[in-house]
C-alpha cells in the first residue's frame, strides 16, 4: 500500500496525485489518500517556504518554472503557474476530499479541483467554485457545505495534518510505502517503485 498525503494547492502534487496512480495500477496495490492542509505544516514546521516565496533566488525560481512545465508536457498536463490566486486556501476543498472519501468521490473531486485550480486557474477557496465542481462530480451541493462543516471532518483534516508532521513529513506531496518508507516529492516515483519491489521480495 501507497500513502498519499497531498494537498491540492500544489502544483507538484498535482503532478504526483497523476503519476502514483498508474504506479499503483501497475504494482496492483492501493493507494490510502490522506488529505492535508499544508499550510498548516507550513506554519508548524517550515516557515522557509514563505521566505522564499518572498525573496526567490531569481536563477532558482526561473529554474523551477521550467522544470514544472517540463514535467507538466511530460505527464501531458496543462498547469498555468502561478494561479491568479497564488497561495490559495484550499481547506474547504480538502476538507471536501474527506467528505467524498466514503462514498467513493474523493478521486473524481479531487482531480476536478486539480484542474479547476491549475489548468483553469479558478479560485478554489471560492464557494461558488467549489459548488460548480460539485455539480460537475455529481455531488449534491447543500450536502457538501453541511458536511465540510462537521466537526469531525476538521478534526479529520487537522489530525492528518498532524500525523504527517509526526512522521517527519514537510510538505505537500508525501508517500509512504510499508508504513515508514517516506519519500517527498513528485519525481521520487521510480524509487517508490523499487521500494515496492522489495517489499515484494
Amino acid at each position: 500500500m501507497i500513502e498519499f498525503f497531498f494537498d491540492c494547492s500544489s502544483p507538484w502534487t498535482y503532478l504526483a496525485f497523476h503519476n502514483v496512480q498508474p504506479l499503483a495500477a501497475e504494482q496492483g496495490i492501493t493507494v490510502r489518500w490522506r488529505p492535508i492542509l499544508v499550510g498548516g505544516i507550513f506554519n508548524s514546521i517550515n516557515p522557509s517556504v514563505y521566505a522564499s516565496r518572498e525573496n526567490p533566488v531569481p536563477a532558482k525560481q526561473a529554474y523551477m518554472l521550467k522544470d514544472l512545465q517540463d514535467w507538466a508536457r511530460h505527464c501531458g498536463l496543462t498547469i498555468n503557474f502561478p494561479p491568479s490566486v497564488f497561495p490559495v486556501n484550499s481547506v474547504r476543498a480538502m476538507r471536501g476530499c474527506i467528505l467524498l472519501e466514503p462514498q467513493g468521490k474523493l478521486l473524481v473531486f479531487a482531480q476536478a479541483v486539480f484542474e479547476a485550480y491549475w489548468c483553469d486557474n479558478r479560485d478554489i477557496s471560492n464557494d461558488a467554485v467549489l459548488a460548480e465542481i460539485c455539480e460537475c462530480v455529481g455531488v449534491p451541493t447543500g450536502e457538501f457545505f453541511a458536511g465540510i462543516a462537521r466537526p469531525a471532518i476538521k478534526e479529520q483534516l487537522k489530525a492528518n495534518t498532524e500525523e504527517l508532521m509526526r512522521r517527519g513529513g514537510f510538505g505537500s506531496p508525501t508517500l509512504f510505502v510499508n508504513g515508514n518508507d517516506m519519500y517527498f516529492g513528485n519525481d521520487r516515483m521510480p524509487l517508490i517503485r523499487e521500494a515496492l519491489l522489495r517489499v515484494r521480495d
